[in-house]
């Protein structure tokens, strides 16, 4: 067993564990960065191809309002590019029917009307939430109490204005309307700065992407911290006392001064703790389940749907495994590449068939949101998070009725003793995207630097 010591250790080398490392090697503090997988960027995975083809199976999007993410791509010269919307928009509905519509959002269609009113209605909601400390919130309670579920079914009884809201839930946070909070749903668009911004592309958080996939700023700084960071490094365990933290691999120890913890909820509670965590952060993370999804794509030779007016962005309310596409061809169009995302119940079931079964269930769903064609493509590949062995799922932990009212205040992200708390699910702007991974890793660097600099 070997024995590494610096001031400090990072647990986590996703984007928030990253950021906290390059904000501490900024200030001059000595740190060493501790990853289970064989890669950096937790859940962002950017993969190339046999054909030299790069495809982004996690988080891809970054959005002008994501100043975090942006800063950090233009210090090491990651390009992006803007999202392909051209064309008209398909919507695909659970009696077959087809629906065209240019622009954001359809003006008209089932549903539509009680969708906008409910929608603006968390807005308004969303407004009054404090995110820094979101227990001050009014109504706190009262929203923390009830699922997303049970308040959209209080405002409106339309089938189709409820299916529109499941699909949006599904879509941000990879869950069902009666898994999550209607709290956390209210914090979480605060935390975006209104619902648009979580569901639009241009000038939203789907308005561009990166030339070199994702992971290319997470790749810049693992270059730059080079033998600090060590992969394949599953930890075990984590003790603290009163003059040290120790992180216990199978093959060494990593002794310092201070600790930040950057992993999804569900990593945290695969590890043993000594002492154990306390009451509020065991509970916190006992309530923050991972979402369910899988994201799929097919390559074509060509984004032939362009040529005959199709945008490749569909939303699809039927009972296909896929509930929304895009278009995620490479900036120069060529090859032609779709992307689909299977989200909660739809992941549940669709996850039993057999391989051969899953393919042909998407290849269906692609082709009644861009034409026949979409079912021969010339290669595909899917990525289920909830197999991931390390992230259990995606691409957020959400929160469950009850967990931001008897656990948030002590358990979200207070330090505990020597072990400071960073990840997206932390962050109190951009919560539950690469942004707010960013920021929770500068808040817990920060946090470690006062913490060394009182420590003497």
């Amino acid at each position: 067993m070997s024995l590494i010591e610096s001031e400090v250790v990072v647990v986590g080398a996703g984007y928030a564990g990253l950021a906290a490392a390059l904000r501490l090697n900024d200030a001059g503090v000595d740190c060493a960065v501790v990853e289970a997988a064989d890669r950096v960027g937790g859940r962002v995975l950017s993969e190339t191809r046999a054909d030299g083809l790069t495809l982004d199976h996690g988080g891809q999007w970054v959005g002008p309002a994501q100043r975090q993410l942006l800063a950090l791509a233009a210090r090491f010269g990651c390009a992006t590019f803007p999202t392909w919307e051209t064309g008209r928009h398909i919507e695909v509905w659970h009696d077959g029917t087809t629906v065209p519509y240019l622009g954001a959002a359809p003006a008209e269609g089932p549903g539509i009307a009680e969708y906008t009113r409910v929608t603006e209605l968390l807005d308004e909601l969303a407004r009054s939430v404090d995110t820094a400390a979101p227990w001050r919130t009014p109504r706190f309670t009262e929203f923390d109490s009830g699922t997303a579920d049970s308040f959209f079914r209080a405002q409106t009884a339309d089938p189709d204005a409820l299916r529109r809201l499941a699909l949006a839930v599904q879509g941000l946070w990879c869950a069902e309307p009666y898994e999550i909070s209607l709290f956390h749903v209210l914090f979480y668009i605060a935390s975006a700065g209104g619902y648009e911004q979580l569901m639009e592309t241009r000038d939203c958080a789907q308005d561009s992407r990166f030339t070199g996939g994702a992971a290319a700023p997470a790749r810049a700084v693992a270059d730059l911290l080079g033998e600090r960071l060590r992969l394949n490094e599953p930890v075990s365990a984590i003790e603290q006392d009163a003059g040290a933290v120790r992180v216990r691999t199978a093959s060494t120890t990593y002794e310092a001064r201070r600790a930040i913890v950057a992993l999804p909820p569900h990593a945290v509670r695969a590890l043993r703790f000594s002492p154990g965590l306390p009451l509020a952060r065991d509970g916190w993370t006992a309530h923050s389940p991972m979402g369910r999804v899988a994201k799929v794509h097919a390559v074509y030779d060509t984004p032939f749907w362009r040529a005959a007016g199709l945008s490749g962005i569909a939303t699809l309310y039927d009972d296909g495994p896929v509930g929304v596409v895009f278009d995620n061809s490479p900036a120069d169009g060529t090859p032609g590449v779709l992307v689909g995302f299977v989200y909660g119940d739809r992941l549940s079931r669709w996850a039993e068939l057999d391989p051969g079964q899953r393919r042909a269930a998407v290849l269906t769903s692609f082709g009644r949101a861009v034409g026949e064609r979409a079912t021969r493509p010339l290669d595909y590949t899917e990525k289920d998070w909830s197999r991931d062995p390390f992230a259990r799922g995606g691409y957020e932990a959400y929160v469950t009725p009850g967990g931001w009212t008897g656990y948030g205040r002590r358990g979200w992200r207070e330090p505990t003793g020597r072990l400071h708390w960073a990840g997206t699910e932390t962050a109190t702007a951009w919560n539950g995207y690469i942004d707010g991974a960013i920021s929770s890793g500068h808040r817990a660097a920060d946090e470690v630097i006062g913490s060394l600099q009182a420590d003497g």
